[in-house]
């Protein structure tokens, strides 16, 4: 362990001392200043969410724009960390040392990684004050003073610090102007959040009998937090692939690995993931209930359910079809267990549908295709029905086949990494709220990404000629 933390700690001072570092960050600042004034078009203006407007706009170009800048940044730093150290042959002196190839790579591993998330941390607080001054729409509109003169001072004062220490002390300037602006950048965040544009920390009475709220509680945004946090974890993740592909390959190959992973992870769903699974729904419930209160867990045989569709059902349903229904129009994640249909001329005698031997299954006992209603049934000889995740809802997927399965673009689609699941963004516009397990799930994610990465890079240089 303390060999491994002496070469991460090495390999960060590396890091934050190459020009592209503090060169990135200062790109990634300037591209937010400038989308406040160019995502003023974005139409159809809403209220609802943590973001509304023209600042759902500016949440998607500014979110991307530290994902791309942070997946860039993970390909300079690894190829300086691994692929140069190796051409140079300064790598040698390490491993000629009784220190253990997997130790090196975890410790460069984490070099980069903690450098990366750094400069990250401070481009997520350019964007977060780029969302507490929303966008420009007009050329008369006021200024959020408080975010300007925070972010410029906060900026300045590390441009200042980092020229001092420099011309008096010798000290590397990329190293501590970025080293001090993250610290600033952060307080000026915080210190932003905290007060209006008009320096107040309440917010102000509109209405008599309103009671003030502190302007951080209204500033703060938990959503767009926690989606930061996601695709910071991608970036991660970007950070264990560029260290693997350094281990082999130069820095232009490095970059063009990081990002075709990058563009592959995030098209992985659209281009592979649906081959999947595929299934046609009939149609989209508007609402699901029980026919009887002794129903509601749809769970037993003899359960009835009454189903409201949005619209007209896509195919033609017939009594006695069978039934499945989940969240995902294409059929994955069923919430019915798999079973066999029965025999449809069998719904003449109802009575047989419960004898000995009939194997427990959901049929369709009544429809309306006008109306879009369809009634559906748990059958079988024994006490408990079909298995079920839980019961229909609205936004559910009706199905009257099962789902099929192609093996070879489902295991494709797991090899893959699926960066689309940290991108958080979709459901922070829509104003839908992402669960902390549905977090810790990505998180979970995130690190079997990481390992599986770092194992294959442990694999490459421990083949590698070094000497």
């Amino acid at each position: 362990m303390p060999t491994t933390l002496t070469i991460a700690r090495v390999t960060f001072i590396e890091a934050v001392r190459q020009p592209v570092y503090l060169i990135m960050l200062l790109l990634c600042g300037v591209a937010m200043f400038l989308t406040t004034y160019s995502t003023g078009f974005s139409l159809g203006y809403t209220e609802a969410g943590e973001v509304s407007g023209d600042n759902k706009l500016l949440l998607d170009l500014g979110l991307a724009t530290v994902f791309l800048c942070g997946t860039l940044l993970a390909a300079f730093v690894a190829t300086s960390a691994m692929s140069r150290e190796i051409e140079n042959k300064t790598v040698l002196t390490v491993v000629s040392k009784p220190v253990s190839r997997p130790v090196v790579v975890i410790g460069k591993y984490v070099g980069v990684t903690t450098a990366v998330v750094v400069a990250v941390a401070t481009m997520m607080c350019f964007l977060l004050l780029s969302l507490r001054h929303g966008v420009m729409t007009n050329a008369g509109q006021d200024l959020d003073l408080p975010v300007v003169i925070m972010s410029t001072s906060a900026l300045a004062l590390a441009i200042i610090i980092g020229l001092w220490c420099n011309f008096f002390y010798g000290w590397s300037f990329p190293q501590t102007c970025s080293m001090t602006l993250c610290p600033l950048i952060v307080f000026a965040t915080f210190a932003a959040l905290m007060v209006g544009p008009d320096w107040s920390f309440l917010s102000r009475i509109k209405q008599p009998g309103d009671v003030p709220v502190p302007m951080f509680l209204l500033n703060f945004k938990p959503q767009i937090t926690m989606a930061c946090v996601a695709v910071t974890g991608a970036i991660v993740v970007l950070c264990a692939v560029a260290v693997a592909a350094s281990t082999r390959l130069g820095q232009v190959m490095t970059l063009v690995v990081c990002f075709g992973v990058f563009v592959l992870g995030m098209l992985s769903s659209p281009l592979i993931g649906r081959h999947a699974f595929t299934n046609q729904s009939i149609g989209t419930i508007s609402k699901a209930s029980p026919e009887r209160d002794r129903f509601d867990t749809f769970e037993n045989s003899g359960d009835i359910w009454d189903v409201i569709l949005k619209s007209p059902p896509s195919q033609i349903v017939k009594v006695g079809d069978p039934v499945w229904y989940g969240p995902f129009p294409n059929g994955f994640a069923l919430e019915v267990g798999a079973y066999t249909p029965i025999d449809r001329a069998r719904m003449n005698e109802r009575e047989t549908l419960f004898k000995p031997g009939q194997a427990p299954a959901i049929v369709v006992t009544a429809i309306d295709p006008q109306q879009g209603t369809l009634t559906m049934m748990q059958v079988g000889s024994s006490a408990k029905g079909v298995a079920i995740g839980r019961v229909p809802r609205a936004g559910d997927f009706v199905f009257i086949a099962p789902t099929k399965v192609n093996q070879g673009a489902l295991v494709a689609w797991g090899v893959i990494p699926n960066l689309q699941h940290f991108w958080l963004l979709d459901a922070v516009n829509q104003n839908q709220a992402v669960p902390f397990r549905h977090m810790a799930m990505i998180l979970m994610y995130c690190g079997c990404l990481v390992a599986a990465f770092l194992g294959l890079a442990v694999m490459l240089f421990q083949t590698r000629d070094v000497g």
